[in-house]
Protein backbone atom coordinates (compact mmCIF):
# COMPACT_ATOMS: atom_id res chain seq x y z
CA UNK A 1 0.00 0.00 0.00
CA UNK A 2 0.90 3.65 -0.52
CA UNK A 3 0.68 5.05 2.80
CA UNK A 4 3.37 2.42 4.13
CA UNK A 5 6.09 4.02 2.23
CA UNK A 6 6.54 7.37 3.98
CA UNK A 7 6.61 6.11 6.84
CA UNK A 8 9.70 3.31 6.33
CA UNK A 9 12.03 5.84 7.72
CA UNK A 10 10.04 6.75 10.79
CA UNK A 11 10.27 2.26 11.36
CA UNK A 12 14.16 2.35 10.51
CA UNK A 13 14.38 5.21 12.84
CA UNK A 14 12.62 3.23 15.36
CA UNK A 15 14.08 -0.05 15.18
CA UNK A 16 17.48 1.37 15.20
CA UNK A 17 16.85 3.46 18.24
CA UNK A 18 16.20 0.46 19.90
CA UNK A 19 18.87 -1.25 18.32
CA UNK A 20 21.05 1.36 20.02
CA UNK A 21 19.29 0.98 23.45
CA UNK A 22 19.60 -2.61 24.35
CA UNK A 23 23.55 -2.59 22.28
CA UNK A 24 24.21 -0.08 25.07
CA UNK A 25 22.65 -2.13 27.79
CA UNK A 26 24.05 -4.97 27.03
CA UNK A 27 28.32 -3.17 26.49
CA UNK A 28 27.73 -1.54 29.71
CA UNK A 29 25.97 -4.63 31.88
CA UNK A 30 29.74 -6.20 30.54
CA UNK A 31 31.83 -3.35 31.56
CA UNK A 32 30.48 -3.56 34.61
CA UNK A 33 30.57 -7.11 35.15
CA UNK A 34 26.86 -7.84 36.58
CA UNK A 35 24.49 -9.77 34.95
CA UNK A 36 21.64 -7.91 32.30
CA UNK A 37 19.30 -11.31 32.62
CA UNK A 38 17.25 -10.95 36.22
CA UNK A 39 16.29 -7.61 34.84
CA UNK A 40 15.34 -8.18 31.23
CA UNK A 41 11.55 -7.29 32.38
CA UNK A 42 12.67 -3.71 33.29
CA UNK A 43 14.60 -3.77 29.95
CA UNK A 44 11.95 -4.39 28.03
CA UNK A 45 9.41 -1.69 29.79
CA UNK A 46 12.11 0.69 29.17
CA UNK A 47 12.56 0.14 25.57
CA UNK A 48 8.50 0.67 25.33
CA UNK A 49 8.66 3.80 27.23
CA UNK A 50 11.04 4.67 25.83
CA UNK A 51 10.06 4.42 21.93
CA UNK A 52 6.70 5.55 22.89
CA UNK A 53 7.60 8.76 24.85
CA UNK A 54 9.83 9.46 22.34
CA UNK A 55 6.83 9.19 19.57
CA UNK A 56 4.70 10.99 21.76
CA UNK A 57 6.61 13.91 22.44
CA UNK A 58 7.94 13.80 18.60
CA UNK A 59 10.90 12.96 18.72
CA UNK A 60 10.57 11.12 14.86
CA UNK A 61 9.02 14.08 13.61
CA UNK A 62 12.31 15.62 12.74
CA UNK A 63 12.77 12.93 9.71
CA UNK A 64 10.12 15.26 7.86
CA UNK A 65 11.98 18.34 8.09
CA UNK A 66 14.21 19.38 5.06
CA UNK A 67 16.90 21.01 6.85
CA UNK A 68 18.24 19.82 11.07
CA UNK A 69 19.04 23.36 12.52
CA UNK A 70 20.85 23.59 15.53
CA UNK A 71 18.13 24.50 17.20
CA UNK A 72 16.28 21.55 15.83
CA UNK A 73 18.77 18.88 16.64
CA UNK A 74 18.86 20.21 20.96
CA UNK A 75 15.34 20.23 20.70
CA UNK A 76 14.69 16.61 19.63
CA UNK A 77 18.27 15.43 21.99
CA UNK A 78 16.29 16.60 24.64
CA UNK A 79 12.98 15.28 23.88
CA UNK A 80 14.94 11.62 23.19
CA UNK A 81 16.61 12.30 26.76
CA UNK A 82 13.62 12.93 28.47
CA UNK A 83 11.58 9.94 27.15
CA UNK A 84 14.01 8.07 29.06
CA UNK A 85 14.43 10.08 31.93
CA UNK A 86 10.82 8.92 32.52
CA UNK A 87 11.06 5.67 31.69
CA UNK A 88 14.24 5.06 34.41
CA UNK A 89 12.23 7.21 36.74
CA UNK A 90 8.78 5.22 36.44
CA UNK A 91 11.03 1.78 36.97
CA UNK A 92 12.22 3.00 40.04
CA UNK A 93 8.78 3.70 41.48
CA UNK A 94 7.79 -0.03 40.24
CA UNK A 95 10.65 -1.96 41.69
CA UNK A 96 10.89 -2.56 45.33
CA UNK A 97 13.52 -2.55 46.64
CA UNK A 98 15.58 -0.28 43.71
CA UNK A 99 18.41 -1.46 44.33
CA UNK A 100 17.62 -4.83 42.61
CA UNK A 101 18.20 -2.76 38.85
CA UNK A 102 21.46 -0.86 39.41
CA UNK A 103 21.54 0.28 36.02
CA UNK A 104 18.72 2.81 37.13
CA UNK A 105 21.06 3.91 39.81
CA UNK A 106 21.94 7.69 39.50
CA UNK A 107 25.57 7.04 39.71
CA UNK A 108 25.19 5.52 36.28
CA UNK A 109 22.75 6.30 34.91
CA UNK A 110 24.67 9.54 32.93
CA UNK A 111 27.44 7.16 31.93
CA UNK A 112 24.60 4.79 29.03
CA UNK A 113 22.36 8.28 28.64
CA UNK A 114 24.91 10.32 27.06
CA UNK A 115 26.01 7.46 24.47
CA UNK A 116 22.53 6.80 24.19
CA UNK A 117 21.76 9.95 23.19
CA UNK A 118 24.59 10.75 21.01
CA UNK A 119 23.28 7.42 19.26
CA UNK A 120 20.32 8.86 18.82
CA UNK A 121 21.53 12.10 17.26
CA UNK A 122 23.66 10.25 14.67
CA UNK A 123 20.95 7.69 13.60
CA UNK A 124 18.78 11.24 12.43
CA UNK A 125 21.53 12.42 10.96
CA UNK A 126 22.63 9.79 8.54
CA UNK A 127 18.51 9.46 7.98
CA UNK A 128 18.66 13.04 6.95
CA UNK A 129 21.06 12.69 4.50
CA UNK A 130 20.12 9.76 3.01
CA UNK A 131 22.66 7.07 3.92
CA UNK A 132 20.66 4.14 5.76
CA UNK A 133 18.55 5.02 2.88
CA UNK A 134 18.57 4.49 -1.00
CA UNK A 135 18.68 7.52 -2.72
CA UNK A 136 15.06 9.80 -2.99
CA UNK A 137 13.70 10.15 -6.59
CA UNK A 138 13.15 13.92 -7.21
CA UNK A 139 10.06 14.87 -7.76
CA UNK A 140 9.11 16.81 -11.42
CA UNK A 141 6.02 18.05 -13.20
CA UNK A 142 5.68 18.65 -16.51
CA UNK A 143 2.70 20.09 -18.09
CA UNK A 144 0.44 23.54 -19.33
CA UNK A 145 -0.18 26.24 -16.66
CA UNK A 146 -3.38 25.53 -16.40
CA UNK A 147 -2.84 21.77 -15.50
CA UNK A 148 0.12 22.35 -13.34
CA UNK A 149 -0.80 25.53 -11.40
CA UNK A 150 -3.57 23.55 -9.12
CA UNK A 151 -0.97 20.62 -8.49
CA UNK A 152 1.36 23.12 -7.24
CA UNK A 153 -1.32 24.84 -5.09
CA UNK A 154 -2.19 21.73 -3.80
CA UNK A 155 1.61 20.74 -3.09
CA UNK A 156 2.00 23.97 -0.99
CA UNK A 157 -0.87 24.01 1.20
CA UNK A 158 0.17 20.84 2.29
CA UNK A 159 3.47 20.56 4.05
CA UNK A 160 5.48 18.22 1.95
CA UNK A 161 7.76 15.39 2.14
CA UNK A 162 10.20 16.77 -0.60
CA UNK A 163 10.20 19.77 -3.08
CA UNK A 164 8.18 19.20 -6.59
CA UNK A 165 10.35 21.03 -9.50
CA UNK A 166 8.01 22.32 -12.94
CA UNK A 167 10.28 21.59 -15.82
CA UNK A 168 9.67 20.88 -19.72
CA UNK A 169 9.29 17.63 -21.44
CA UNK A 170 13.08 18.44 -22.57
CA UNK A 171 14.49 18.98 -19.24
CA UNK A 172 13.22 16.24 -17.48
CA UNK A 173 15.11 14.07 -20.12
CA UNK A 174 18.26 15.29 -19.06
CA UNK A 175 17.74 15.24 -15.36
CA UNK A 176 19.52 12.67 -13.23
CA UNK A 177 17.66 9.92 -12.14
CA UNK A 178 16.18 8.66 -9.55
CA UNK A 179 12.79 10.86 -10.97
CA UNK A 180 9.19 10.52 -10.16
CA UNK A 181 8.11 12.60 -13.76
CA UNK A 182 4.61 13.54 -13.49
CA UNK A 183 2.71 14.47 -16.76
CA UNK A 184 -0.30 16.30 -17.17
CA UNK A 185 -3.10 14.15 -19.05
CA UNK A 186 -2.83 17.06 -21.99
CA UNK A 187 0.88 16.66 -23.18
CA UNK A 188 0.17 13.16 -23.79
CA UNK A 189 -2.35 13.55 -25.92
CA UNK A 190 -0.23 15.86 -27.76
CA UNK A 191 1.57 14.44 -30.64
CA UNK A 192 4.29 16.71 -30.61
CA UNK A 193 5.37 15.05 -27.35
CA UNK A 194 5.03 11.47 -27.94
CA UNK A 195 8.29 10.67 -29.13
CA UNK A 196 10.04 12.30 -25.59
CA UNK A 197 7.78 10.27 -23.86
CA UNK A 198 8.45 7.75 -25.56
CA UNK A 199 12.44 7.90 -24.72
CA UNK A 200 11.20 8.16 -21.29
CA UNK A 201 8.96 5.17 -20.90
CA UNK A 202 11.46 3.26 -22.52
CA UNK A 203 13.96 3.48 -20.13
CA UNK A 204 14.54 1.23 -16.78
CA UNK A 205 11.19 1.77 -14.27
CA UNK A 206 14.01 2.33 -11.38
CA UNK A 207 15.42 5.25 -13.07
CA UNK A 208 12.02 6.95 -14.24
CA UNK A 209 8.66 6.68 -12.95
CA UNK A 210 5.95 8.34 -15.39
CA UNK A 211 3.25 8.81 -13.34
CA UNK A 212 -0.14 11.15 -13.12
CA UNK A 213 -0.30 14.40 -11.19
CA UNK A 214 -2.95 13.43 -9.67
CA UNK A 215 -1.07 9.97 -8.45
CA UNK A 216 1.66 11.94 -7.57
CA UNK A 217 -0.10 13.80 -4.86
CA UNK A 218 -1.97 10.98 -3.90
CA UNK A 219 1.94 9.08 -3.09
CA UNK A 220 3.41 11.96 -1.36
CA UNK A 221 0.85 13.98 0.21
CA UNK A 222 -1.70 11.01 1.06
CA UNK A 223 -4.82 12.74 0.08
CA UNK A 224 -7.02 13.64 -3.30
CA UNK A 225 -7.86 17.22 -3.97
CA UNK A 226 -11.36 16.81 -5.07
CA UNK A 227 -10.68 19.94 -7.86
CA UNK A 228 -8.47 17.23 -9.50
CA UNK A 229 -10.65 14.32 -9.54
CA UNK A 230 -12.28 13.54 -12.62
CA UNK A 231 -15.85 13.07 -12.63
CA UNK A 232 -16.75 9.45 -13.44
CA UNK A 233 -14.29 8.22 -10.20
CA UNK A 234 -15.17 5.77 -8.38
CA UNK A 235 -18.37 4.42 -8.18
CA UNK A 236 -20.22 3.39 -5.33
CA UNK A 237 -20.77 -0.39 -6.40
CA UNK A 238 -17.27 -0.71 -7.31
CA UNK A 239 -15.76 0.17 -3.58
CA UNK A 240 -14.11 -3.15 -3.20
CA UNK A 241 -15.11 -3.02 1.01
CA UNK A 242 -19.26 -2.73 -0.07
CA UNK A 243 -19.40 -6.24 -0.83
CA UNK A 244 -21.61 -7.62 1.88
CA UNK A 245 -19.17 -10.22 2.97
CA UNK A 246 -16.17 -8.01 2.87
CA UNK A 247 -14.44 -9.38 6.02
CA UNK A 248 -12.99 -6.29 6.82
CA UNK A 249 -15.93 -4.52 6.77
CA UNK A 250 -17.04 -7.66 8.67
CA UNK A 251 -13.88 -6.69 11.24
CA UNK A 252 -13.99 -2.94 11.14
CA UNK A 253 -17.77 -3.61 12.73
CA UNK A 254 -16.74 -6.18 15.01
CA UNK A 255 -13.82 -3.61 16.60
CA UNK A 256 -16.37 -0.69 16.72
CA UNK A 257 -18.68 -2.73 18.69
CA UNK A 258 -15.81 -4.22 21.12
CA UNK A 259 -14.11 -1.17 21.17
CA UNK A 260 -16.63 1.12 21.70
CA UNK A 261 -18.41 -0.55 24.72
CA UNK A 262 -14.73 -1.21 26.63
CA UNK A 263 -14.36 2.66 26.20
CA UNK A 264 -17.86 3.70 27.61
CA UNK A 265 -17.41 1.55 30.68
CA UNK A 266 -13.72 2.99 30.86
CA UNK A 267 -14.98 6.83 30.26
CA UNK A 268 -17.93 6.55 32.98
CA UNK A 269 -16.02 8.43 35.64
CA UNK A 270 -14.56 10.69 33.28
CA UNK A 271 -18.28 11.35 31.78
CA UNK A 272 -19.61 11.96 34.89
CA UNK A 273 -16.84 14.65 36.07
CA UNK A 274 -17.26 16.55 33.01
CA UNK A 275 -21.19 16.72 33.24
CA UNK A 276 -20.36 17.97 36.81
CA UNK A 277 -18.06 20.62 36.08
CA UNK A 278 -20.31 21.60 32.71
CA UNK A 279 -23.24 21.91 35.18
CA UNK A 280 -21.40 24.02 37.78
CA UNK A 281 -20.05 26.53 35.04
CA UNK A 282 -23.42 27.80 33.60
CA UNK A 283 -25.86 25.48 35.54
CA UNK A 284 -27.07 24.64 31.69
CA UNK A 285 -28.02 20.82 29.80
CA UNK A 286 -25.09 19.11 30.24
CA UNK A 287 -25.68 17.29 27.03
CA UNK A 288 -25.59 18.87 23.29
CA UNK A 289 -27.89 17.27 20.52
CA UNK A 290 -27.48 17.89 17.07
CA UNK A 291 -28.23 16.53 13.92
CA UNK A 292 -25.80 15.16 11.17
CA UNK A 293 -25.28 13.60 7.69
CA UNK A 294 -24.51 10.31 8.18
CA UNK A 295 -24.47 7.21 5.92
CA UNK A 296 -25.41 7.69 2.23
CA UNK A 297 -26.75 11.38 3.63
CA UNK A 298 -28.85 10.12 5.89
CA UNK A 299 -29.86 12.08 8.98
CA UNK A 300 -28.99 10.79 12.86
CA UNK A 301 -29.05 12.63 16.10
CA UNK A 302 -25.50 12.78 17.35
CA UNK A 303 -24.53 13.25 21.27
CA UNK A 304 -21.85 15.55 22.62
CA UNK A 305 -20.96 17.14 25.78
CA UNK A 306 -21.93 20.53 25.82
CA UNK A 307 -18.84 22.59 25.35
CA UNK A 308 -20.32 26.50 24.74
CA UNK A 309 -22.88 28.62 25.80
CA UNK A 310 -26.25 27.71 25.55
CA UNK A 311 -27.72 29.07 22.20
CA UNK A 312 -31.36 30.61 21.39
CA UNK A 313 -33.43 27.48 19.73
CA UNK A 314 -33.36 29.73 16.46
CA UNK A 315 -29.46 30.99 16.54
CA UNK A 316 -28.22 29.75 12.54
CA UNK A 317 -25.10 27.36 11.83
CA UNK A 318 -21.80 28.30 12.19
CA UNK A 319 -18.34 27.41 11.85
CA UNK A 320 -16.49 27.07 15.30
CA UNK A 321 -13.16 28.88 14.97
CA UNK A 322 -10.10 28.74 17.06
CA UNK A 323 -10.22 30.81 20.11
CA UNK A 324 -13.86 30.97 19.64
CA UNK A 325 -15.27 32.78 22.33
CA UNK A 326 -18.74 31.03 22.58
CA UNK A 327 -16.50 27.66 23.73
CA UNK A 328 -16.85 27.69 27.94
CA UNK A 329 -13.97 27.40 29.95
CA UNK A 330 -14.47 23.97 30.90
CA UNK A 331 -15.66 22.90 27.05
CA UNK A 332 -12.20 24.35 26.29
CA UNK A 333 -9.92 21.44 27.92
CA UNK A 334 -12.73 18.84 27.10
CA UNK A 335 -12.04 19.95 23.42
CA UNK A 336 -8.60 19.72 23.66
CA UNK A 337 -8.59 16.47 25.40
CA UNK A 338 -11.95 15.33 22.58
CA UNK A 339 -13.49 13.93 25.73
CA UNK A 340 -16.75 15.84 24.76
CA UNK A 341 -16.81 13.38 21.67
CA UNK A 342 -17.16 10.23 24.28
CA UNK A 343 -20.96 10.13 23.93
CA UNK A 344 -21.04 9.33 20.44
CA UNK A 345 -19.67 6.00 21.30
CA UNK A 346 -23.45 5.18 21.83
CA UNK A 347 -23.99 6.36 18.12
CA UNK A 348 -21.39 3.67 17.32
CA UNK A 349 -22.63 0.90 19.14
CA UNK A 350 -26.12 1.71 17.43
CA UNK A 351 -24.50 1.54 13.78
CA UNK A 352 -24.93 5.13 13.29
CA UNK A 353 -21.18 5.72 13.47
CA UNK A 354 -17.75 4.31 13.04
CA UNK A 355 -14.56 4.62 15.70
CA UNK A 356 -12.77 5.89 12.20
CA UNK A 357 -14.49 7.95 9.42
CA UNK A 358 -15.12 10.80 7.98
CA UNK A 359 -16.35 13.07 10.54
CA UNK A 360 -20.79 14.19 9.99
CA UNK A 361 -21.65 17.81 9.03
CA UNK A 362 -24.67 19.34 9.42
CA UNK A 363 -26.96 19.04 6.82
CA UNK A 364 -27.83 23.10 6.84
CA UNK A 365 -23.99 23.22 6.20
CA UNK A 366 -23.52 20.80 3.62
CA UNK A 367 -25.79 22.41 0.97
CA UNK A 368 -23.56 25.24 0.35
CA UNK A 369 -20.82 22.57 0.50
CA UNK A 370 -22.00 20.60 -1.93
CA UNK A 371 -22.62 23.34 -4.36
CA UNK A 372 -19.21 24.64 -4.13
CA UNK A 373 -16.95 21.50 -3.58
CA UNK A 374 -16.56 18.69 -6.29
CA UNK A 375 -17.11 15.10 -4.74
CA UNK A 376 -18.60 16.11 -1.78
CA UNK A 377 -21.33 13.65 -1.71
CA UNK A 378 -18.60 10.71 -1.46
CA UNK A 379 -17.34 11.24 1.98
CA UNK A 380 -21.54 9.94 2.29
CA UNK A 381 -20.04 6.25 0.89
CA UNK A 382 -18.39 5.47 4.56
CA UNK A 383 -20.53 5.74 8.01
CA UNK A 384 -19.33 8.95 9.35
CA UNK A 385 -16.07 8.37 12.42
CA UNK A 386 -15.44 9.65 15.89
CA UNK A 387 -11.95 10.28 14.53
CA UNK A 388 -10.66 9.79 10.84
CA UNK A 389 -7.62 10.45 7.98
CA UNK A 390 -8.90 14.04 7.89
CA UNK A 391 -9.13 14.62 11.92
CA UNK A 392 -5.59 13.64 12.43
CA UNK A 393 -3.68 15.08 8.95
CA UNK A 394 -5.73 18.20 8.50
CA UNK A 395 -6.53 21.58 11.16
CA UNK A 396 -10.32 22.14 12.41
CA UNK A 397 -12.62 23.06 9.44
CA UNK A 398 -13.58 26.72 9.78
CA UNK A 399 -14.71 27.58 6.01
CA UNK A 400 -14.90 26.05 2.88
CA UNK A 401 -11.86 26.15 1.80
CA UNK A 402 -10.63 23.96 5.33
CA UNK A 403 -13.64 21.81 4.31
CA UNK A 404 -12.48 21.00 0.55
CA UNK A 405 -8.43 19.95 2.18
CA UNK A 406 -10.24 17.71 4.81
CA UNK A 407 -12.44 15.98 1.95
CA UNK A 408 -9.03 15.61 -0.01
CA UNK A 409 -8.32 13.52 3.03
CA UNK A 410 -11.69 12.08 2.95
CA UNK A 411 -11.79 10.93 -0.82
CA UNK A 412 -8.21 9.49 0.46
CA UNK A 413 -9.46 7.08 2.85
CA UNK A 414 -12.41 5.96 0.72
CA UNK A 415 -9.75 4.63 -1.69
CA UNK A 416 -7.33 3.06 0.64
CA UNK A 417 -9.93 2.21 3.15
CA UNK A 418 -8.30 -1.06 4.93
CA UNK A 419 -7.55 -2.46 8.82
CA UNK A 420 -4.27 -1.60 8.59
CA UNK A 421 -4.93 2.40 7.78
CA UNK A 422 -7.31 2.91 10.44
CA UNK A 423 -4.47 1.48 13.30
CA UNK A 424 -2.31 4.31 11.83
CA UNK A 425 -5.52 6.54 12.65
CA UNK A 426 -5.83 5.04 15.60
CA UNK A 427 -2.89 5.53 17.14
CA UNK A 428 -2.59 9.29 15.71
CA UNK A 429 -5.67 10.09 17.21
CA UNK A 430 -4.30 8.72 21.06
CA UNK A 431 -1.07 10.73 20.25
CA UNK A 432 -3.83 13.73 19.46
CA UNK A 433 -5.68 13.49 22.97
CA UNK A 434 -2.56 12.68 24.91
CA UNK A 435 -0.58 16.22 23.59
CA UNK A 436 -4.23 18.21 24.31
CA UNK A 437 -4.27 18.85 20.27
CA UNK A 438 -8.00 19.43 19.88
CA UNK A 439 -9.62 22.53 19.26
Amino acid sequence: MSWRNPRRNLFLCAALDLAGLLGLLALFAIYQSRPLAPQMGWVAFTALAYLGLGWLFGSYTVLRWRRLPLRAVIQRVLITGLAMVVAVAVARLLVNPPELIWLVHRSTQAQWLLPLLLWSLLVRGLLRRGVLLPEQAQCLLVGADADVQPVLEAWRRTPPRQPLRRLALEQALEASPPLVLAVAPSLRQDPRHRQLLEQLESRDPREVNLTTPLTLLERQLERLPPELVPDPWLNYDDLPWNNLFSLQRQLKRVADVLVAAVLLVLSSPLMLLAAVLIWLEDRGPVVYMQQRSGWLGRRFVVFKLRTMGVAPANAPACWTVPGDERITRVGLWLRRLRLDELPQLLQVLSGDMSLIGPRPERPELEEELEARIPHYRKRHWMRPGLSGWAQVCAPYASSVEDVELKLSYDLYYLKHFSTWLDLVILFRTIKTVLKGGGL
